[in-house]
């Protein structure tokens, strides 16, 4: 997870254009952990009837987060019976195993680090698995409580598209909004760690009790997620 000023973003995003290679996404729909596939889209479920089913905020978390460092605290955790969710913007986390998309001369923040492991040990890959990043435990909110820990499921909705993940990684105790470059890319928002992301707009929603195991297996994740949000439609 970063911490990042909009300052550093500007001015580093026009030297990442020249230099880094544009990748539409890294997402795999294949069963198999970790395999680059070309973009398509993930389920059936729309994302507009996913986000009329989330409206309104049942707030679970005590106070509220910031969407970037210095920015105004109005982001709650809110919570059904099954699952919580968050709208935020959404900063593009590339830590974890190096790759030529995720490292140290594209991202001057990276970490070869993610709070949670693959069983064999390795540490996650941002570029290659659909991820999103849950605030530290804190007095704002504890993500333990909810029944949500490493490989969980979630679903990230931005406008009209939406991709499975799974909780792959810790930030900051008071920002939230953050989601790995597989993430980004197969929702078709700019993957640049420097420079892309979303300002706004992007909704992640992390069921309780359900989990993938291995973590990076992205087809076991897609699978339950089209599961867990057609049951929250009222389809399953």
């Amino acid at each position: 997870m970063r911490v990042q000023s909009l300052a550093l973003a500007a001015a580093a995003s026009a030297a990442l254009l020249a230099s880094a290679p544009v990748v539409l996404s890294t997402t795999s729909t294949t069963g198999r952990p970790g395999s680059p596939a070309e973009p398509v889209r993930e389920g059936s479920v729309r994302a507009a009837d996913l986000l009329a089913k989330l409206d309104g905020c049942t707030a679970v978390s005590r106070g509220r987060y910031r969407s970037d460092d210095g920015k105004r605290a109005d982001i709650p955790v809110c919570g059904t019976r099954d699952a919580v969710f968050w709208t935020a913007d959404m900063d593009i986390d590339c830590d974890g195993r190096a790759g030529p998309l995720c490292n140290s001369r594209t991202d001057p923040l990276f970490s070869e680090t993610t709070a949670f492991q693959q069983p064999d040990g390795r540490y996650l890959s941002a570029e290659t698995l659909p991820y999103i990043v849950v605030p530290a435990p804190s007095g704002i909110w504890n993500y333990r409580d909810h029944g949500i820990g490493p490989g969980s499921v979630a679903a990230v909705i931005y406008r009209d598209r939406v991709q499975y993940a799974v909780v792959g990684d810790v930030g900051p105790q008071d920002i939230i909004g953050e989601a790995s470059y597989a993430t980004a890319a197969g929702l078709g928002v700019r993957p640049d760690p420097r420079g892309g992301g979303a300002p706004s707009g992007v909704t992640y929603l992390v069921f309780k009790n359900a989990r993938v195991s291995p973590v990076q297996d992205h087809g076991a994740a897609a699978a339950e997620g089209e599961r867990l949000t057609r049951k929250l439609l009222g389809d399953g």
